[in-house]
């Protein structure tokens, strides 16, 4: 019977409306903070479709989007996150269509996936109302920085099974790292540029530091489970003078069986040695963000689900760990199980050559849809 269910609705799956809800979404500019104009044209799709569609304030002109439909409680949700990282150039964000890849900003990170959800909902709303799944559908902002909507969310609903369109080439991720954001400054002394040795280049003890970091086994490249990434660098500006601050971001990236208060120790006993090894080193750290990694346990039955879909769809099944942070990090601490899959792969996100391709939004439409017909 639910076979015959999902190749109902699979059949209600349109390719040309996903084509143009992916160019209409990665076309609006939805950078965290900003997502209102997005939503907009979310809540303005679902309810011409008949959908009653609740916002969930997180604070001024900024809210989460949720619709339900079947009975009881929804035994899965569709998540998506709507904002995006900003703009490199304000005039090149929008999306180009080629041979049927979207590029753009967002077009992987996750408005392709968001697309897919959007339309598995409009093809599920076609059965009749007895036949629909519980299921729910939740559009939420601020991903990209702390993310506040998914953590307003959760203050007032605890889903059992979450459904992430994180862009994973469509691979199932039943495993996900965890993540430490390492806020660094350095303090010098400022004198005349042309009389460094009167002075302390507060740059110069962040690249010493920095250099003795990266090289210790801790973050080995062939060896490690922790991912390292210096993010971003940035000083003192005040003309032709030795900078007295220095401030770096580090991103580490943990496997899911690392536990960040070890990484966090480990940083500090490295920055005790530093304070040995590098004259006058003034250095203070702060981990301005942590969370731990997940393996979901138990999932046979839904892998075994996935390969019959996968099979009928013509596609490979490949799992993995999700190596990036998200909001599915704050959906298992709730006690909630988060499976990440979507269109569109990280290799691209964040990058000027962002892309997607449309049949894997199409084909995660199908996917999104199998699943909550299952639960």
């Amino acid at each position: 019977m639910k076979q015959v269910l999902r190749e109902s609705v699979w059949n209600q799956i349109e390719g040309e409306r996903i084509r143009r809800t992916v160019l209409e979404m990665v076309e609006i500019y939805s950078p965290s903070g900003k997502e209102e104009d997005i939503q907009l044209y979310i809540e303005d799709r679902l309810q011409q479709a008949g959908v009653p569609v609740t916002r969930q304030e997180v604070e001024d002109e900024r809210y989460n989007l949720y619709a339900t439909m079947g009975s009881g409680e929804p035994r899965i949700t569709l998540v998506g996150h709507v904002d995006t990282v900003p703009a490199w150039d304000l005039e090149e964000y929008g999306p180009r269509e080629e041979w049927g890849v979207v590029r753009g900003l967002g077009s992987a990170d996750m408005k392709g996936g968001c697309a897919a959800m959007l339309e598995a909902w409009l093809a599920l709303m076609t059965l009749p109302e007895s036949q629909r799944p519980s299921a729910a559908l939740l559009f939420v902002v601020g991903e990209e920085e702390n993310g506040d909507g998914s953590a307003r969310f959760l203050e007032t609903h605890r889903p059992p099974l979450v459904l992430i369109a994180e862009p994973t080439s469509l691979a199932p991720c039943l495993s996900h790292y965890g993540y430490l954001e390492v806020s660094l400054t350095t303090e010098g002394r400022r004198i005349h540029s042309s009389l460094p040795e009167l002075g302390h280049n507060a740059i110069e003890s962040m690249l010493r530091f920095l250099l003795i970091l990266g090289q210790d086994p801790l973050f080995d490249k062939e060896a490690s489970q922790i991912i390292y990434s210096i993010r971003e660098m940035s000083s003192s500006r005040a003309g032709f003078v030795v900078p007295d601050q220095c401030d770096t971001m580090v991103d580490l990236h943990l496997a899911p069986e690392v536990d960040p208060e070890t990484v966090k120790k480990a940083i500090h006993c490295r920055v005790e040695k530093a304070r040995r090894l590098i004259p006058d080193l003034n250095l203070s750290l702060s981990f301005d963000f942590s969370a731990r990694g997940y393996v979901l346990e138990d999932c046979e039955a839904i892998v075994d689900f996935l390969g019959e879909v996968y099979t009928r769809l013509n596609l490979p099944l490949q799992r993995g760990p999700f190596r990036s942070h998200s909001d599915g990090n704050l959906f298992f601490e709730a006690g909630c199980r988060p499976l990440l899959l979507g269109p569109g792969s990280l290799e691209t996100a964040h990058t000027s050559d962002e892309q997607t391709s449309l049949s894997q939004v199409e084909a995660a439409a199908r996917i999104y849809a199998a699943l909550c017909l299952r639960s």
